[in-house]
């Protein structure tokens, strides 16, 4: 199973973010949080940002929209460059629309899921997506610690994906991801980490990177 390592640049120096983003070039995916004051208590990236980000990248973009309405504006994210959009379940009306919309305009499509959103709310679109997000935090924040009881529908997850017969899903978990928490998310199943915290807090975010790629490919 492959492991993907994607730094968030929401505990990058936003002053240097060119620079902060060439740091984590040997990652998988830049994971880039969308967030509006709406959806999430925390405001960040307006879309021309998002697109300037997106164009000074030299590795592929996920960009996950903690905003209030993705059926209308999920679109906009794949119109910017980005390789994958991820959206929140609890925000869409109507998630199957808006991810045959972002097929459509030739995205991957990720569905992200709040901590308290069960894995059975979004089982029936799982063959319909190219990643779940089991979100490991309350979205809204960088920081914040590991949930730990999250890793049951992790797990639940797994089982449901490994009964795939063609092209399936990945599995991403967002939020306190560590050295010693990326081993315990791999062990419940995940093989797509985001780490924000543990990336750019280290004296070097490249060696880091490929440690933590190593300590989930070792429990998997």
């Amino acid at each position: 199973m492959a492991i993907r390592i994607c730094p968030s640049i929401l505990n990058a120096d936003h002053s240097r973010l060119k620079e902060e983003i060439d740091r984590v070039s040997s990652a998988d995916l830049l994971h880039l949080d969308v967030m509006d004051n709406i959806f999430v208590p925390n405001q960040t990236f307006s879309l021309e940002e998002c697109r300037r980000i997106i164009a000074d990248s030299p590795i592929p973009v996920d960009s996950h929209l903690m905003i209030a309405n993705p059926d209308n504006d999920a679109v906009l994210y794949a119109e910017t460059g980005s390789s994958s959009v991820t959206f929140h379940f609890e925000a869409s009306e109507n998630p199957a629309s808006t991810i045959a919309n972002l097929k459509s305009n030739g995205v991957r499509v990720g569905l992200a899921i709040k901590p308290k959103t069960s894995f059975e709310t979004v089982a029936h679109l799982l063959s319909e997506i190219d990643m779940l997000l089991v979100m490991t935090v309350e979205p809204g924040f960088g920081g914040q610690s590991f949930m730990v009881d999250q890793m049951s529908k992790v797990e639940e997850a797994r089982d449901a994906i490994s009964k795939f017969s063609g092209k399936a899903p990945w599995l991403q978990v967002d939020g306190g991801i560590s050295l010693e928490t990326i081993v315990i998310a791999a062990q419940a199943g995940a093989d797509t980490f985001v780490a924000g915290s543990a990336i750019y807090k280290a004296q070097s975010p490249s060696e880091m990177i490929s440690q933590l790629r190593l300590a989930a490919a070792l429990k998997l």
